[in-house]
């Protein structure tokens, strides 16, 4: 008589795919607004010893027939449930621009439930909450969101048409609208330690702008990294070496006019 094997968990929606069990640390990563997790297709699987986790937000890709959260704090709600499986382990939060909000309310509702919480938030490109919303996006009409879209495509490597920006345009506005929505009057303040990346030729969000993270933790790092707002697609060494060094080490924590 054999002996069944045991049963797998089911694979999470809001993960793209099921994490490795016997990893020794996580990153969890947060799609870039209007797009899905496959945007971290050029990245790897593991940076060092941390596996590399793609959060699948609704109403997009393989979860399009899924009802879109409306907010960050739907969005981290679901999350909560999701994900508590494989918090077991140190782990992490990445996000750029719109993407890196998510990860700070999950964060704030983590610790609210009395969950393990994140080691750390990597945020890219975006400025605190309580001093947002920001971004050319979040003033765009419909016309100039169809061009960046064509832009984003564009940057993952895509063909920009008709038919497929038409089809993410809806996504795209209802991101932005969830950004919209996402203001504190006061800092948050997070029970880990925050890395704010700036890149030297990113317009967007420059770094002098992502002051306001330093009064979101005790222990807030800045680093200014080379490349424009979509350099981070392709998982630069600079950028993997920064979210190793942080999933390991302690590090001295310079303000943003020193990064």
């Amino acid at each position: 008589m054999t002996t069944p094997s045991p049963t797998r968990p089911k694979k999470p929606r809001s993960l793209l795919r099921r994490p490795d069990p016997d990893a020794a640390a996580r990153l969890f990563c947060f799609p870039y607004s209007g797009c899905g997790a496959s945007m971290y297709q050029r990245w790897p699987r593991w940076i060092g010893h941390v596996e590399v986790c793609l959060i699948q937000p609704p109403s997009r890709q393989n979860r399009i027939r899924d009802a879109h959260y409306e907010t960050y704090e739907a969005l981290a709600a679901a999350l909560v449930e999701d994900l508590a499986p494989y918090l077991d382990t140190p782990f992490a939060f990445f996000g750029h621009c719109g993407g890196a909000l998510p990860g700070v309310e999950l964060t704030r509702q983590l610790d609210a439930a009395g969950l393990p919480v994140p080691r750390r938030v990597f945020v890219s490109s975006q400025v605190a909450p309580h001093d947002g919303p920001y971004g050319r996006l979040l003033e765009m009409n419909s016309d100039g969101l169809r061009d960046e879209l064509a832009t984003i495509i564009t940057s993952l490597g895509g063909e920009p048409n008709g038919s497929l920006i038409e089809m993410g345009l809806e996504l795209l506005v209802n991101d932005i609208e969830a950004n919209k929505r996402y203001h504190v009057d006061a800092p948050l303040r997070l029970p880990c330690g925050i890395t704010a990346i700036g890149w030297a030729d990113d317009p967007e969000i420059p770094i002098q702008l992502m002051g306001g993270w330093l009064k979101s933790s005790d222990d807030c790092r800045y680093a200014l990294l080379d490349g424009g707002h979509f350099e981070f697609l392709d998982a630069p060494a600079e950028l993997l070496t920064e979210i190793e060094l942080d999933m390991t080490d302690k590090t001295a924590t310079p303000t943003p006019g020193d990064a």
